[in-house]
């Protein structure tokens, strides 16, 4: 029978990518993993990894043993889930990710639902973009992700991963005031958030940005996110290239430079917590300016009591949380 414990090694691999960066996440030494790895190859009896340049990949029987790995530690989790289902109360440590608004707006509410109701658990908060959360789902750095998918820009869905949609969050176009004494386009560009927090207002110009926002500076996440493909591709059908002098995966960053009038950007609704806006918003085209909101967890992982309590507890943040006023 094959070890185990080399097995998981081997799947780390799979997932990390290198021996150093498996040796990083288990505390290890990369010569003790090595070790393990040629113990294991030694125990099947065929090559298991083979060199590409300074780096090695798996070789097909290799996957084949990751695969059987999988399905190994998934049903060793529904037998934890299935333990924990028995016991009165929940404990241990549940591991969670979000990204920065959904950590600001939902996971303060639902972290006091979880902690009135189940005392003894603890919860370890991570924030983090759901580019590199999602995988480290996978890898098992995590228990549950909070992830985002964009309009028009569906976002891949790793296999072994059972996904659970949270909500909708409107996105809108926050248009910065311009410094006295601008010009004409400077002028437009202000008035491109008359009608702030009036959803049912359609855009100008057939339904795409105002032509004034060719002119602006903007504010966008750093490239290769989901977000700045969609906010580049809506500006793109507009008309116009962004002209993005600022990046930043810090919604509160992109708040200040719009409030300070250095940026146009695209912001959601939850970025306001509730409070009222203190920029101008105008609302998107029909069909993109919603992105939705989910939760990912692993499929053994998804029966387990402590899961299924933080799910509920997202879920009814998410119900409870209140919509911006109507700035005045």
């Amino acid at each position: 029978m094959f070890d185990l414990h080399r097995l998981r090694l081997l799947r780390e691999l799979k997932h990390r990518g290198t021996l150093a960066a498996v040796a990083a996440a288990l505390s290890y030494a990369p010569s003790s993993v090595s070790q393990q790895l040629s113990q294991l190859e030694a125990e099947v009896g065929v090559p298991l990894l083979e060199p590409v340049g300074r780096r090695v990949r798996l070789t097909p029987q290799a996957e084949i043993l990751v695969a059987h790995t999988e399905a190994v530690l998934e049903r060793l989790e529904r037998a934890e889930a299935d333990v924990a289902a028995s016991l009165a109360d929940l404990t241990g440590t549940l591991r969670v990710a979000a990204f920065q608004t959904a950590a600001l707006a939902l996971l303060p509410a639902a972290l006091t639902a979880l902690r009135e109701r189940h005392p003894a658990l603890r919860v370890h908060v991570t924030e983090m973009e759901p580019e590199a959360a999602l995988p480290a789902l996978q890898a098992r750095d995590f228990d549950l992700v909070v992830a985002e998918e964009y309009p028009g820009h569906p976002r891949s869905r790793p296999s072994g991963l059972e996904h659970e949609d949270l909500l909708d969050d409107p996105l809108r176009l926050a248009c910065p005031a311009p410094p006295s004494g601008q010009g004409k386009a400077s002028r437009v560009l202000a008035g491109a958030g008359a009608g702030a927090g009036r959803p049912g207002r359609a855009p100008s110009r057939r339904g795409m940005l105002p032509g004034a926002l060719a002119e602006a500076a903007w504010v966008m996440e750093p490239e290769g996110s989901a977000a700045r493909q969609w906010a580049v591709a809506l500006c793109r059908d507009s008309g116009f290239e962004p002209d993005v002098r600022f990046e930043s995966s810090d919604l509160l960053l992109h708040l200040r430079l719009v409030e300070q009038g250095h940026a146009a950007a695209f912001l959601p609704d939850l970025v306001w917590s509730g409070q009222p806006p203190t920029v101008r918003l105008r609302s998107l085209p029909g069909g993109r300016g919603s992105r939705r909101l989910f939760t990912s967890v692993r499929v053994g992982r998804s029966a387990h009591p402590a899961v299924l309590a933080c799910r509920d507890a997202l879920r009814r943040a998410a119900a409870a949380r209140a919509a911006p006023p109507r700035p005045s």
